[in-house]
């Protein structure tokens, strides 16, 4: 598990990057894999997800992860559901203490939130597609919306791929600048034609800053090229592995 520096010194928080290491799936899934979305046994996801809440000294039950479908839907969590029974959604916020907020990733950007005066946190789950769409803001105005502040959240931006890592195609680029012309300085040419390397992190934080928040920061961490320690879409493609593991990034108020 990593912990930022930016959410550790929080009071009445605690928060968990986690990598793929330290649970008991096998195969392609080794070890931390909490997907249930994913292929894996499901008493090694059941089993994984216990681990994940026992850091936080909680009981399984008590950790929740929305249908992730790359929106910019962020709900309000009052009560834990059980494992696949989640709204759809890709952010959840959350006053309640003693619930996990848990977002799954395997190279998109898990982002973690907290106002710590009002007692608030959020955790959402950001594609390129979902930071596109406004995810972020949706997030920080759910927030809002139990009393958090904006000039007081704190937003901190875990492992996702880098922009080393994240080839992407002409149409995306365009995609990008109909959105906004300044949008092309988070793209480099590739060294194929027609191709361009793609900063997502750079992006989703600049996208935190001008919402207007106290502070925003990543982690620096690529879940491409870190094989070791974290799963990776992308790289599941390009080997033709059929599946892959998801890590998850997790936050709550502390009972």
């Amino acid at each position: 598990m990593i912990s930022a520096p930016d959410l550790a010194d929080l009071p009445g928080i605690a928060h968990g990057y986690f990598t793929r290491n330290g649970g008991v799936s096998e195969g392609i899934y080794a070890s931390l894999n909490i997907g249930p979305g994913s292929d894996d046994a499901r008493a090694n996801v059941r089993e994984n997800r216990a681990r994940v809440a026992s850091r936080f000294g909680l009981d399984a039950d008590r950790l929740v992860s929305p249908y992730q479908h790359h929106s910019a839907i962020a709900v309000t969590v009052r009560e834990p559901w059980a494992v696949g029974e989640g709204p759809k959604a890709d952010a959840m916020v959350t006053d309640q203490p003693g619930i996990i907020l848990g977002v799954s990733t395997a190279d998109c950007g898990p982002v973690l939130f907290a106002d710590p005066e009002a007692r608030v946190v959020g955790a959402a789950h950001s594609g390129w597609r979902g930071a596109l769409g406004g995810i972020l803001e949706s997030t920080i105005e759910a927030m809002i919306a139990l009393n958090a502040a904006r000039d007081r959240i704190v937003a901190v931006l875990g492992p996702c791929i880098s922009a080393k890592a994240y080839e992407v195609g002409s149409e995306f680029v365009d995609s990008f600048k109909a959105h906004d012309p300044e949008n092309g300085r988070y793209f480099t040419p590739s060294e194929r034609p027609g191709h361009a390397m793609f900063d997502m992190p750079a992006y989703i934080v600049k996208r935190l800053q001008a919402a207007g928040i106290a502070h925003a920061t990543s982690l620096g961490r690529c879940t491409y090229s870190e094989e070791d320690d974290f799963y990776s879409y992308r790289r599941m493609t390009h080997r033709g592995e059929g599946d892959y593991g998801r890590q998850v990034s997790a936050i709550c108020i502390r009972e």
